[in-house]
């Protein structure tokens, strides 16, 4: 139930919340000014950005745009452009060369997918190979490169929904280019969930206000035009067939032919259409308002435009699986609701202020930490574990990686917000028949999660995913934070399928060698830090301790539930493979014993340090960590990271009393750990956008400021304890 009126009012007089949840940490002082701390950190766009268009969502459905409000100019985004360089940033301290690339233009949701035919019919046993473990042929759908990997792959892919634009003309009928806008001023109002624009055609100003309604896959816009002919301005309305890249643009305009843009209804104000590709289709419904009328301009192109503009020009535009109703909420209804909704999300859950610090670095990590909550709240809290780039723009075919779930969704549990993550919980109940056919065919017990996924459950050809294990704990962690909110029967009886299942698979899966009185992981196998070949790789550090993490876990939820702990499990967590470790110093694998001696294994993620901080320290010796940490920190090819690999270093110094290299890792001067001015992570031109970064931040810097269970009793445990840092912080949750 959302807050009434007079609270609302109520949090914006004293910039408190509603929900009983949010807790003051302190009393002897003032509670954080949160609509200060939010809007100090509005995006603002003077010019147009490449990297940087802003995008409005509500986790379920997204829409990005460029300066004008809308995607006017999506060409200046495309990838195909000759011109790469981004335009420049904020202030900042960090000096390293502006990154390059483009981010596309798209509308996106959870629901919006399409699948190319398949005359061959193609299936996962066509791109199947078997793998020794231990002497026994185990079958993986590792040929991505054949035909059928191929195809698999690239079906099926996430699509742009639309493309949705202003047609803008100059006096004599001309197109306006966007070097012919002045007068550039773009804000994203975060408290508000709106976008406000403003440009100018010769002098004319146009106002532009955007929004997403919270509850329906639905963009509403407000636009006053009216010191322009009414033939001077339009709206473009146009619908693309999907396309299978990789990472990029998900449109394809080259094949009109191929799909159906069906009217199916109109009226005065409205017009509804039927969306076929292939034999995937879905809906879309326009609403406007006054003098507006909306016309065909070519095969899946329309145009809506007005006779009058004196009034302000509105119109709506809702997407659907299903077919869509008629009375559906107009634009004032919708600014009202996104209104209502991000007033109240901003004034209940968690929240750092560091505005009272000293240390230079202090606002952009604020700032950092203030839109990456709000991206995340807009991609990647819906109903299905989200895609690395959310619901801007394509990458891996538009999946997801259920081992980057973590990364995207535990912040939410830390910060109280755990509704987001649990959102895209069920999902993995609905895909457990596909995962427990994976373990079965593999002669494994209990269910094998997938790596790259599509909604329905099934995996996708790679050299790499298949043979990750390190995504198999992760529902078992999400279930435990669940529980330690809500220490509830019905929690347990809610998840306890699931962490048993999972369970049953990761207590099947180790191997025993009778020559080492130990159980080992692998091979086959690849571990996060996925620079190891499958056939040869064993007893990975991280997935070590993380298997006793998981089946301990599960070991407590049958005590729990009035079980007895299952004798099997404990047998294994008795005798499982201990952390490897060289010359005082944990390394990547026990296979890999020359991690710090042979620069090709100081690359890609440092997971030798999960152990600590990803996990409770609870499986390793700390100053063997510590020391580790250092070399790491001193040694690491910061080059070849990902955007997470911060945080996580972050996590860990936190966890041993470093907090100096917390905030080091956490702001360290690389490419992968860039944050644009839209907030986003950025990683390369491929990946200009990278949500396991922002969700990875989250995380960090709430072990840093609330603790961890069990930690030591002091606040801001990962915050550097000088002058420098003053950290107040409200409603965020110790980690486990």
């Amino acid at each position: 139930m959302r807050p009434t009126l007079l609270c609302f009012t109520m949090m914006l007089l004293l910039n408190t919340g509603c929900d009983s949840d949010i807790r003051k940490e302190f009393s002897d002082e003032e509670p954080i000014d949160r609509y200060a701390l939010v809007t100090r950190h509005n995006p603002v766009l003077l010019q147009a950005d490449r990297l940087s268009p802003l995008s409005i969502g509500n986790g379920e459905f997204a829409f990005t745009a460029d300066i004008t409000g809308l995607q006017t100019f999506p060409e200046f985004f495309s990838r195909e452009a000759e011109e790469m360089q981004a335009a420049p940033g904020p202030d900042s301290f960090l000096k390293h060369t502006e990154p390059e690339g483009a981010t596309p233009l798209a509308t996106q949701s959870q629901w919006g997918w399409h699948t190319f035919p398949n005359p061959k019919g193609y299936t996962l046993s066509d791109a199947t190979s078997l793998y020794d473990a231990h002497g026994r042929d185990v079958p993986y759908v590792s040929g991505q490169n054949a035909s059928a990997g191929s195809w698999l792959r690239e079906n099926p892919h996430r699509l742009n929904l639309a493309q949705i634009g202003f047609d803008l003309k100059n006096p004599d009928g001309a197109a306006v280019q966007l070097g012919e806008l002045e007068g550039i001023n773009q804000e994203l109002e975060l408290w508000y969930g709106t976008i406000n624009s403003r440009f100018a055609l010769d002098g004319n100003m146009v106002n532009v206000q955007t929004w997403v309604h919270p509850d329906y896959d639905h963009l509403s816009a407000r636009i006053d035009a009216s010191s322009l002919n009414s033939d001077q301005i339009g709206i473009k309305i146009a619908f693309p067939y999907g396309r299978g890249l990789h990472a990029g643009d998900p449109s394809d305009w080259s094949k009109p032919e191929l799909h159906t843009t069906r009217e199916s209804s109109a009226g005065e104000q409205y017009i509804s259409w039927n969306r076929i590709l292939d034999d995937d289709e879905y809906y879309v419904h326009v609403t406007w308002s006054g003098t507006g009328v909306i016309a065909e301009q070519k095969r899946h192109h329309y145009l809506l435009t007005w006779s009058d503009t004196e009034e302000p020009l509105e119109f709506t535009i809702t997407f659907s699986d299903n077919p869509i109703r008629n009375n559906l909420p107009d634009v004032s209804e919708t600014e009202d609701a996104a209104t209502e909704y991000w007033t109240n999300f901003w004034s209940t859950g968690g929240a750092i202020d560091l505005s009272h610090s000293s240390d230079p670095r202090a606002h952009e990590l604020e700032r950092r930490i203030v839109l990456s909550q709000y991206l995340m709240a807009i991609q990647s809290s819906g109903s299905l574990p989200p895609q690395e780039t959310g619901l801007t723009y394509n990458s891996w075919f538009g999946k997801f990686h259920l081992e980057m779930h973590w990364w995207h969704g535990v912040h939410f549990a830390l910060w109280d917000r755990l509704p987001m993550l649990e959102n895209s919980l069920g999902w993995y109940e609905t895909i457990m028949p596909k995962a427990r056919e994976t373990a079965e065919l593999q002669g494994y017990e209990g269910v094998r999660w997938p790596k790259m996924v599509s909604p329905d459950g099934r995996d996708s050809p790679s050299t790499v995913g298949v043979f990750l294990i390190w995504q198999q704990p992760h529902p078992i962690y999400y279930a435990e934070l669940v529980y330690r909110d809500k220490p509830e029967s019905e929690t347990l009886s809610k998840y306890k399928e699931i962490v048993f299942e999972t369970a049953k698979f990761m207590a099947s899966y180790p191997v025993w060698v009778e020559d080492k009185g130990e159980y080992v992981l692998g091979p086959p196998l690849i571990p996060a830090q996925e620079s190891h070949p499958a056939r040869t790789t064993f007893n990975p550090g991280f997935e070590l301790a993380y298997w006793v993490y998981g089946l301990e876990t599960a070991q407590e939820w049958r005590e729990r539930l009035g079980q007895e702990r299952d004798p099997d499990w404990d047998h294994i967590l008795d005798h499982l493979s201990p952390l490897p470790e060289v010359d005082g110093l944990y390394v990547n694998a026990e296979s890999a014993p020359e991690t710090f001696t042979d620069p090709e294994e100081r690359r890609d993620h440092p997971t030798l340090l999960a152990p600590c901080g990803f996990l409770p320290c609870d499986y390793v010796d700390k100053e063997t960590m510590r020391r580790t940490l250092h070399r790491v920190m001193e040694t690491w090819n910061w080059d070849h990271t990902w955007g997470w690999d911060y945080p996580l270093i972050a996590m860990t110094a936190a966890r041993l009393g470093e907090p100096e290299i917390a905030i080091e890792a956490l702001l360290m001067d690389v490419q992968k750990n860039t944050f644009l001015t839209n907030g986003h992570n950025y990683q390369d031109t491929r990946l200009t956008i990278y949500l396991p970064g922002n969700g990875g931040l989250l995380t960090a810097v709430a072990i840093m400021a609330a603790g961890w269970v069990n930690g030591p009793d002091i606040d801001t445990p990962g915050f550097p304890k000088d002058d420098s840092w003053d950290v107040r912080w409200e409603g965020l949750k110790p980690m486990l």
